[in-house]
């Protein structure tokens, strides 16, 4: 994985629990281009790597933004981004890479739930400066801990906010079946969905080709099986066995076979490959169910392969 150096410019409290980074490149040069739905990950030295959505302006290439809840209990990267981080600090960074892009369409719902407001924000900018027809609708547990408000009074009636101590939960039905009612474009409405697991899945649910992005990963499918199979790089003229209890990932790199990886979890997406042969028994949370059932890619940091040969373009 390549990575290179940010400086920590600035730190803004958004809401309770919700810590803004504002970074730069040290001696403020241009940082890579990035478009809405894009992610970094941060490597702070003696935390975990974790993956943060970008939720500045795209368009602003001396500064990148991030937003992080601390989580209760954090596994370290919140955690250290809230104690550690100041203005000055340096920390490592891979990307932006882009799970979640933003898709041409005739108009649009959004839906997020907590901090997953942080990669739709420079959605939602995106498309009211397109003039696209749209709504938001936002929760969160209470008002004062729903980040970038203020930021998003500027839309008036295209957002809803929902706080649940206030309104109770989400009402998705309601949104979805005023979402038809969008005024100003005759085409299907296009929904975006970020937050947390039980959001994700009552949308799922009710949105066919939901475009969804999780901070978590999903849990191994019951029906998973962690049999051995044999994986043959088709390019590296390499065949290794995958045994029971190793990943194909960690197979791959003692073979001498380098993988950019991060997350290991199957959320990041930077260990993507390309499958030429074999039945995958996909664990990610990033591809959709179409993209899962054309079998045409991988994350070998935790998906498998239910038949006894996996071919990979590596």
């Amino acid at each position: 994985m390549n990575t290179s150096t940010l400086l920590v410019r600035s730190l803004t409290w958004e809401a309770d629990g919700v810590l803004s980074v504002t970074l730069t490149s040290p001696d403020v040069s241009a940082l890579p281009r990035w478009s809405p739905g894009a992610h970094i990950d941060l490597i702070p030295g003696g935390a975990p790597t974790r993956q943060y959505s970008l939720c500045g302006d795209p368009a602003d290439r001396l500064r990148w933004r991030v937003a992080v809840l601390r989580a209760d209990p954090s596994r370290g990267g919140s955690a250290h981004v809230h104690d550690s981080l100041r203005p000055g600090s340096l920390v490592r960074y891979a990307g932006p890479r882009n799970n979640f892009p933003l898709v041409q369409a005739d108009r649009y719902l959004f839906v997020a739930g907590g901090i997953g407001i942080t990669p739709l924000l420079p959605m939602v900018h995106a498309v009211a400066a397109a003039g696209a027809p749209w709504r938001l609708l936002y929760g969160g547990r209470t008002r004062a801990s729903m980040a970038f408000l203020a930021e998003l009074a500027r839309y008036g009636e295209h957002v809803t906010v929902r706080p649940q101590d206030e309104h109770g939960p989400l009402d998705l039905d309601a949104a979805l079946a005023e979402a038809r009612e969008i005024p100003g474009a005759d085409g299907p409405v296009t929904v975006y969905c970020c937050g947390p697991e039980p959001l994700l899945t009552a949308m799922e649910e009710r949105v066919p080709g939901l475009h969804l992005e999780r901070f978590s990963p999903l849990a191994p499918p019951a029906t998973a099986e962690p049999g051995a199979f044999d994986v043959v790089l088709q390019r590296s003229g390499v065949t290794l066995h995958v045994p029971a209890d190793r990943s194909v990932l960690s197979v791959l790199e003692e073979g001498g076979v380098p993988v950019p990886s991060s997350c290991l979890e199957g959320v990041c997406g930077s260990c993507e490959t390309a499958v030429i042969e074999g039945e995958v028994e996909h664990r990610d949370s990033v591809l959709t169910q179409a993209e899962r059932d054309a079998g045409k890619t991988m994350f070998p940091c935790v998906s498998r392969c239910r038949s006894p040969r996996l071919i990979l373009d590596r």
